[in-house]
């Protein structure tokens, strides 16, 4: 994966005044780039292939290619190193569906408040009055007797 944090805002310029010399089609041979429809560099009103320009501008900056492969996972990272480096970069337009159309519901008819049950409290059990031990169902206490 190719890092673009070398190229210059000078290696971009410098990339795409190679573009306009050779043409579209003559720059993407000589360095082996596939058109890459979608996302474009815009620069005084003129579009230039995105991956040929960052490729060949990271060529100048590195003197290493960079080839599509590389763009695979860095397309974002080029598209803000272009962009903070002052270039205007053009995305795909993204496909937004409408939302679904629902059905209006039938007003619901009012609730009627239901009773609860409450909560039976515990009687508290009974105690031996000289110990103050819980007494068994006998209600004799095992201690005092």
């Amino acid at each position: 994966m190719a890092t673009f944090s070398s190229v210059s805002r000078q290696n971009v310029l410098q990339a795409i005044a190679e573009y306009d010399s050779r043409g579209s089609t003559g720059f993407l041979d000589v360095y082996g780039f596939e058109p890459f429809p979608g996302y474009a560099v815009v620069h005084e009103g003129r579009s230039y292939d995105l991956r040929a320009v960052v490729g060949v501008a990271h060529r100048f900056a590195t003197g290493r290619l960079a080839t599509s492969e590389e763009f695979a996972s860095s397309t974002a990272s080029a598209v803000a190193i272009l962009r903070k480096r002052g270039f205007d970069v053009t995305e795909p337009a993204v496909a937004v569906r409408p939302a679904p159309v629902r059905a209006a519901r039938a007003p619901r008819a009012p609730r009627t408040p239901v009773a609860r049950a409450t909560a039976v409290r515990e009687a508290p059990s009974a105690t031996c009055p000289t110990c103050f031990m819980t007494l068994p169902a006998t209600g004799v206490c095992d201690e005092c007797g």
